[in-house]
């Protein structure tokens, strides 16, 4: 079946499996799918409608107005460098640093992480790997791991231990520099970039 048909299916059984879930008091899910790493960038249409977020997204380097979208509503995107490099497309070809330095909300993840890693330790791979190849400083990866705690599943309990308790923020008010490294003018950038963004579409 097509991939837009898949994914609303599924979907359409998340949401009522949450439905029971949130009746009985337990946590819900969150739609992360694959998508954008290969086919059509038609999987992109379909999962910027339901998903919270979605894993590796590097198909919207060819899909200007897409990547647009996903900027302005901040889709997360986590992206898996290391294990593209090693089935469809190289560091070199890479365009995760060309997401993060124009505010998309990007997050560095492992994949099969059996298969592309060699310690027990991946996603420390990958940071590692994303510094030295992207020449990233340690502001870079306090965002993208602060990205990264936002896009992911933990509760709320966890995120503001994590974050800080005024994380559901956005802008300067989310952002704890004592919890997250992360300093007050590069949270203050991103958000006067995208209010900016949305403000032009909104006149």
């Amino acid at each position: 079946p097509p991939y837009a048909y898949q994914l609303f299916y599924f979907y359409a059984n998340v949401q009522q499996l949450n439905a029971l879930r949130r009746s009985r008091g337990m946590h819900s899910f969150d739609i992360r799918p694959h998508a954008g790493e290969a086919g059509s960038p038609l999987h992109l249409v379909t999962t910027y409608l339901p998903a919270r977020g979605i894993n590796h997204g590097i198909n919207l380097d060819k899909e200007a107005a897409l990547q647009y979208l996903y900027y302005l509503d901040q889709v997360g995107i986590a992206v898996s460098p290391m294990s593209n490099n090693a089935l469809f497309l190289k560091l070199k070809d890479s365009p995760f640093l060309r997401f993060f330095n124009r505010g998309l909300n990007v997050s560095l993840s492992s994949d099969d992480p059996m298969m592309f890693h060699l310690s027990e330790q991946p996603l420390m791979e990958e940071y590692s790997n994303a510094r030295q190849y992207w020449n990233l400083n340690m502001i870079d990866l306090s965002e993208i791991a602060r990205n990264s705690v936002l896009q992911s599943g933990f509760d709320h309990k966890c995120k503001l231990e994590w974050l800080g308790d005024s994380y559901e923020s956005e802008g300067i008010a989310g952002n704890d520099p004592d919890k997250t490294n992360l300093p007050q003018i590069r949270m203050g950038f991103r958000s006067e970039e995208l209010q900016s963004e949305r403000s032009l579409l909104a006149r």
